[in-house]
């Protein structure tokens, strides 16, 4: 068969073999599972959550086709009944999450799903492979968002992207975390974003002059005239962006920007900012790309760089200085009786649980709480209803909504967490009751 991105059948093998094994013994009464982060990538003052809209849309469409199916059948290790079964399982169940743009910390549950275990435990690799991979894009983009606030910021990862969901998703999450819009045409139409093109170097390669590229690109885009500057030598170019503009002008087309791509940006701005200003381009923008992230876009915001927005890609659409997280989807209760891992290294807090976080006068998080789901504390709860027996407790929440919840989160951020260095931990406290509950159960005493 031929593989499709909805398929049931991306997933991994154990999940099929754990259900096989569950419709033998008949195991299926309500289970609970929490998606969470251990702990933060090295330096990493915060995580931000994303990827939930995909996860809903995932659980309500999931279903075995009858070619899935049969390719099953054809794997000789599951049985004719338990096959049969599948036919008709759907998503019933329930989830409680954190919504789209919400900053978190390690231990608290992100997701949670109640469902009968088989469903609750099918879709696990697909629930992460979502959750996981937005989350960590969203993480990287708004620190990017941190480092250089104010400025637009715009997705260029497509082309080294992992594969054709990661540039779409990465678009996505990039823009949720307060990214200005992408490069990317597909995401643009599929999410509603924003979408920003210059040109590449090979356009200025195949005329015999570069102001000659110029003035065909500014004729044929005239409402969207940025121009590439360093092919060649990119003061000399904006020399000639200077003296094509009066041309232009006169037939009503005004150059927008300029972009910068290589070499020390820092520098080329000035020098650049310096001859359009005094060329009487002063409303033309300077726009950097090349190998760009948080790191090097607080050391240009530092320099003061007369740089008025960047492209930013492959660092932050793979994430590459901390590209996965330490996450797990973890059995916390199954047929009401609360379930703790007790694994060397990988134990987990028992029962269902929330999150309340506290906020100081001034507008900034003070603290947070993981308590049993039973428990009340002062303080904003986190976690919300999202779906209720398979149903959506509301329509889809707009990635715009989103982005906004994502930008009051970022502003209230403590100093510590904003940093790209941050080493001091956000305090986050376990209750009394949630650690009296995880006592009795490593000791055997009734729950």
């Amino acid at each position: 068969m031929k593989y499709s991105p909805g398929t049931a059948l991306l997933t991994d093998l154990y999940e099929l073999t754990m259900l096989q094994a569950y419709f033998d013994a008949g195991v299926n009464e309500t289970a609970s599972f929490e998606l969470f982060v251990r702990a933060l990538p090295l330096h990493r003052g915060f995580l931000m959550a994303a990827g939930l809209e995909q996860v809903l849309d995932y659980l309500q469409r999931l279903r075995f086709s009858p070619d899935e199916l049969s390719a099953l059948s054809k794997t000789g290790r599951f049985s004719v009944p338990f096959l049969r079964s599948l036919e008709h399982l759907r998503f019933t169940g329930d989830v409680d999450a954190l919504p789209e743009g919400t900053v978190f910390f390690p231990d608290e549950p992100m997701i949670r799903i109640t469902a009968p275990m088989r469903e609750a435990q099918f879709v696990e690799s697909r629930v992460m492979n979502l959750a996981h991979f937005e989350t960590v894009v969203a993480s990287k983009a708004a620190r990017c968002v941190l480092a250089a606030p104010d400025k637009l910021l715009v997705d260029f990862g497509l082309r080294r992207a992992h594969g054709a969901e990661a540039a779409l998703l990465s678009a996505r999450a990039a823009y949720l975390a307060g990214f200005g819009g992408t490069a990317t045409v597909a995401a643009g139409l599929a999410f509603d974003i924003p979408v920003y093109g210059t040109m590449a170097h090979s356009y200025v390669q195949a005329y015999t002059d570069e102001a000659l590229a110029f003035e065909a690109f500014a004729r044929s885009q005239p409402a969207n005239t940025t121009l590439l500057l360093d092919t060649y030598d990119t003061e000399a170019a904006a020399r000639k962006v200077v003296a094509l503009a009066p041309l232009l002008a006169r037939e009503g087309i005004a150059i927008h920007g300029v972009r910068l791509d290589s070499g020390d940006l820092g520098e080329h701005a000035r020098r650049v900012r310096r001859i359009l200003d005094d060329g009487g381009l002063a409303a033309v923008t300077i726009f950097a790309s090349g190998n760009l992230d948080d790191y090097r876009l607080r050391q240009l915001t530092a320099e003061q760089a007369p740089i008025d927005g960047f492209g930013v890609g492959t660092r932050m659409n793979t994430s590459a200085d901390a590209p996965y997280l330490d996450c797990a989807y973890k059995l916390v209760e199954y047929a009401g009786e609360p379930r703790r891992k007790r694994s060397e290294g990988k134990a987990t807090w028992p029962g269902r649980k929330a999150v309340y976080r506290l906020w100081g006068a001034n507008g900034v998080m003070a603290g947070d709480w993981v308590t049993l789901a039973r428990e009340r504390r002062d303080g904003e709860p986190l976690l919300e209803a999202v779906m209720r027996g398979g149903v959506r407790c509301d329509g889809p929440v707009t990635l715009q909504c989103a982005r906004e919840h994502a930008r009051r989160q970022l502003r209230g951020l403590p100093s510590a967490q904003r940093s790209l260095d941050a080493d001091e931990p956000y305090p986050v406290a376990v209750s009394d009751g949630l650690r009296e509950l995880a006592r009795r159960l490593d000791e055997g005493r009734p729950t």
